[in-house]
């Protein structure tokens, strides 16, 4: 008869094992998920670390080769042109004879002039005889003091005719020797814009004959943007590619700045220099310009989507060693599209939460759930 009380106790210590069973479990689930419920409220940011930009930046600009020296060839007499020697292609050294112009009205002209001058000179001849026939008369009062004044004068006046005629000679003779036309420099010739029998004129409707260009060295200008320009400096090296031959770079040298800012476009205009002593370039060619810049060494860069945009200035958000936000005010340089480039705020140690959330707040705790290097992208 005692087995009935004996297993109505057992039964009552289960139930309260049952019973004190459910509360340790319900316990530890409320305790797990009060854990996982203040993990989840520290919000989670990924961070990167701000990179070094290299010592040389390389910028690729569009130019237009040009011949080192160009001119124009023109006529500076009048008259038909006799013949030439030389046509497009031709490679001409300083003084070497281009063309020959008949002349046949300056040729009279001259011979005017000649004429002109002898007859001045046989009236000076005259005038200085007479002058000095009065200088031997005066002294025996022959003739008048007015006699002589009026010899004398007449001589210098026939002497001024001379050095008139004889300049009008000179004249005659130099626009005579235009009838050669000669390469001013060693050159090719682009350009043959006349043949024999065509009419030449000189002055205001001259026509262009020849065209030289001197190609052995060319000259490239350059417009570097603004934001380059202090960096843009003479003894650079610069290298140009052309479409046909894509292997290949041809070597120069940035030889000098404008050292102004043009207003229309914000650009500095630079000549780049290049050697052709093979003839491979062609004036006038487009070619694109490679110019390696030097960089600030304290240079760092960020991905775009690290900046923070505020009325006070431009921020980031950094994370220090207790995972708290900082706000760090920078001051940003270049745009590469995906990077930006920092110019002051940061030494570069920093963690910096990659777009970050409008919610984050200076002193806030955070969970960095990821950590990596900002990239250089393309530039």
């Amino acid at each position: 008869m005692r087995s009935g009380p004996i297993l109505g106790a057992v039964a009552l210590f289960g139930a309260v094992g049952v019973v004190m069973w459910g509360v340790s479990t319900r316990t530890r689930a409320l305790g797990v998920v009060t854990q996982e419920t203040r993990e989840m409220a520290v919000p989670a940011v990924a961070v990167v670390t701000p990179t070094r930009g290299a010592p040389q930046e390389e910028i690729v600009l569009p130019g237009t080769i040009q011949a080192f020296t160009d001119a124009p060839i023109y006529a500076r007499t009048n008259g038909y042109l006799k013949r030439w020697y030389v046509d497009i292609g031709t490679s001409v050294r300083a003084g070497q004879l281009l063309t020959e112009i008949d002349t046949p009205e300056l040729d009279q002209q001259l011979q005017q002039a000649r004429a002109d001058l002898s007859t001045a000179q046989a009236n000076a001849r005259l005038a200085l005889t007479t002058a000095e026939r009065y200088r031997d008369l005066i002294k025996s009062d022959s003739v008048s003091r007015q006699d002589l004044d009026n010899a004398n004068g007449n001589l210098e006046a026939r002497e001024a005719a001379v050095e008139s005629a004889r300049a009008n000679v000179k004249r005659l003779e130099q626009l005579q020797a235009f009838r050669r036309i000669e390469a001013p420099f060693a050159g090719v010739i682009t350009a043959r814009n006349t043949d024999i029998g065509a009419l030449i004129d000189s002055g205001s409707n001259a026509k262009e004959l020849f065209h030289v260009a001197a190609v052995h060295k060319l000259r490239v200008f350059v417009n570097v943007p603004q934001v380059y320009s202090r960096a843009a400096r003479a003894g650079l090296s610069a290298d140009l590619t052309l479409k046909e031959f894509p292997d290949r770079r041809f070597a120069g040298t940035l030889a000098r700045t404008s050292s102004a800012i043009d207003v229309a476009s914000r650009t500095l205009l630079t000549e780049i220099d290049v050697d052709n002593l093979r003839n491979e370039l062609l004036p006038g060619s487009y070619a694109e310009v490679h110019i390696k810049l030097p960089r600030a060494a304290t240079t760092l860069e960020l991905p775009v989507d690290a900046l923070i945009f505020k009325g006070d200035g431009l921020q980031v958000a950094t994370v220090d060693a207790q995972n708290q936000i900082a706000l760090v005010p920078v001051i940003s340089g270049r745009d590469f599209g995906e990077i930006v480039e920092i110019l002051s705020g940061l030494t570069g140690s920093e963690r910096v939460v990659s777009n970050p959330p409008d919610s984050l707040s200076v002193g806030q705790t955070v969970r960095v759930v990821t950590a990596a290097p900002a990239t250089a992208g393309q530039k």
